[in-house]
């Protein structure tokens, strides 16, 4: 018997548009419709003096300008110095088919592409900042990955996503759907924050990074943003269904206080990529959309913070996990 494919959410009646006859006009109004969605993909908002995606607008407070994709380069290089190099984890062979979610500057897909010339890689994002030249193998989509998927009906061997704490709303629901979208045998690999900072000797206590942590991270919380998904990413894995659970726990100092040269090195890039404008474009939107507060008043807390971040003897650090997992082969 032929596999039966169900559709879900979809409508019963589509409506159809009245204000077009059958006629041979049919052509040039389907090539307009198309510039014009084509138009909205490649449109920004600006704002403060930073650019932001225009597709979907206002469903990520993060910028895409030129200094963001240089702090974006910079987390990517930060999580290969953690990594000792290694695009990934999962012990995944031989992909054929891979997507990369919300792929920023497209690094990441772009590495592994290079990596595995034998596999297809899709990098998908909001905003399409990525590359133009890049090897065959590898393609930029636009798209939210929020959204219903459509991958269920050409599945993946491998799922990879990564840093995506202040960028989504429901990590468990997105789980889920890499699960529906991944072969039997494949693999799904979450990398990312739980973006409460800790210091276990105190030192961040009443400092202005304390202060810029809770202001910035409780307006993405109460906008409904997901700021620690490294913590939760194992139980989301468990209740999604897969299998063979492999969960990996590291620290990351902000600053080159640790005295241990990888914690050093690591919080050096982490430090770099906070000084490349990440504090300013991380709280510019957040604060002036959902909190009413001015630029300027951004810009202060920003500047405090960095200036804090920079004084040797406050020991700020952060959780980052690894969590990959397996769908079950039946």
């Amino acid at each position: 018997m032929a596999e039966q494919t169900t559709i879900e959410n979809a409508p019963a009646n589509v409506e159809v548009d009245t204000s077009y006859e059958n006629d041979s006009s049919y052509g040039d109004e389907l090539s307009s419709y198309s510039a014009s969605l084509t138009s909205s993909v490649l449109e920004y908002r600006h704002e403060n003096g930073r650019r932001y995606h225009k597709y979907r607008d206002g469903s990520y407070l993060l910028p895409n300008d030129e200094p963001e994709k240089d702090r974006l380069d910079m987390v990517h290089e930060l999580c290969l110095q953690l990594l000792h190099r290694k695009l990934y984890l999962a012990p995944i062979k031989k992909p054929q088919r891979v997507i990369d979610l919300a792929t920023g500057t497209g690094i990441w897909a772009i590495d592994f592409a290079d990596e595995h010339p034998e596999a297809e890689v899709i990098g998908c994002d909001l905003s399409p900042i990525q590359p133009t030249l890049v090897s065959p193998n590898v393609k930029f989509q636009v798209d939210d990955i929020e959204s219903e998927w459509t991958y269920e009906r050409n599945p993946f061997d491998f799922i990879h996503a990564r840093s995506l704490a202040l960028s989504i709303r429901d990590v468990g629901k997105l789980i889920k759907q890499c699960y529906r979208s991944v072969k039997p045998g494949g693999w799904v690999e979450f990398q990312d924050w739980d973006l409460y900072p800790i210091s276990p000797d105190g030192s961040l206590k009443g400092t202005g990074l304390q202060r810029y942590y809770d202001e910035v991270i409780g307006a993405f919380e109460e906008a409904g943003y997901e700021v620690r998904p490294g913590a939760k990413l194992e139980q989301c894995f468990k209740e999604a269904g897969f299998v063979n659970i492999h969960v990996e726990k590291f620290v990351i100092p902000y600053g080159v206080w640790p005295k241990d040269p990888h914690l050093k090195k690591l919080g050096a890039w982490n430090q770099a990529q906070g000084e490349a404008n990440g504090f300013e474009g991380i709280a510019l939107a957040a604060l002036t959309r959902y909190k009413e507060w001015t630029k300027e008043e951004v810009i202060l807390l920003a500047s405090q913070a960095r200036a804090d971040g920079r004084k040797r003897d406050i020991h700020m650090m952060f959780d980052f996990y690894v969590v990959y997992g397996e769908r079950p082969e039946n």
